[in-house]
């Protein structure tokens, strides 16, 4: 995965700008998750940024709910 890029993104949630970092094959899979709900990917960055506890990394959390969606996703 070396060839992979970690990029800043930006997205507004609530009405204020919020950035997060992820690679390239992340951003593409939250792309995906969000088409297959048929929401904007803004949308699902703001439920995950809600589902937060404490002092959680955003870029982190997203990086798990990627990985849950692309495990459900393999049978």
């Amino acid at each position: 995965m070396s060839d992979q890029q970690n990029r800043k993104r930006s997205v507004s949630i609530a009405g204020h700008r919020t950035s997060f970092s992820l690679e390239d094959r992340f951003w593409t899979c939250l792309r995906r998750m969000a088409a297959e709900r048929g929401m904007p990917v803004a949308a699902l960055v703001a439920e995950i940024d809600a589902g937060r506890t404490g002092d959680g990394n955003l870029s982190s959390m997203i990086r798990l709910r990627v990985l849950d969606w692309a495990l459900s996703h393999r049978e």
